[in-house]
């Protein structure tokens, strides 16, 4: 730690209040999702994790199914935001077997988040994003609120693409 950063831990040590702030920095999990020349799909998940957060929290990133799920037969999915609530829906998995049933990307993705803020009703203060790819290189993403965006590379070039969301 640096020597701010450590400060910051300490003050924060007094009270040790768990917060999940939404969107108030430009970094948190990284996923990446891939469809390669002969139809295959390949998935990746990293995460910044929370800062400040409780002793023993396993976030959803290194949870399959939760942060990051891949079935080459339908698609993948992967996930960024509060893990706890990704993890109780088991999000990434339940976006490729929604895609499995035969919803597109984007549909699957809303019905993810519209299936977590049902449990969550009235609820505003958290931030999930998802993102996916089905077989046929279709992409969607859905978020609980604006911010999320995801960047798309295929043979006509970069885009960067908002994510639209349930707030």
């Amino acid at each position: 730690m640096t020597d701010s950063t450590r400060k910051q831990y300490e003050e924060w040590k007094i009270t040790s209040k768990y917060q999940t702030p939404i969107n108030i920095e430009n970094h948190d999990t990284i996923g990446m999702l891939a469809l390669d020349e002969n139809g295959d799909i390949a998935g990746a998940c990293t995460t910044s994790g929370m800062a400040y957060k409780m002793a023993g929290r396993v976030g959803d990133s290194p949870i399959i199914g939760a942060g990051l799920f891949v079935d080459n037969e339908v698609g993948g999915a992967t996930a960024t935001g509060v893990g706890e609530e990704v993890i109780r829906t088991v999000g990434s998995f339940l976006i490729v077997e929604l895609m499995r049933q035969g919803k597109s990307p984007q549909e699957a993705c809303e019905e993810g988040v519209a299936r977590i803020m049902k449990k969550n009703k009235g609820r505003k203060d958290f931030q999930i994003g998802f993102l996916a790819i089905n077989k046929q290189g279709e992409t969607g993403s859905y978020c609980v609120h604006p911010g999320f965006t995801y960047r798309k590379y295929d043979i006509e070039g970069h885009e960067n693409v908002p994510s639209k969301s349930f707030y």
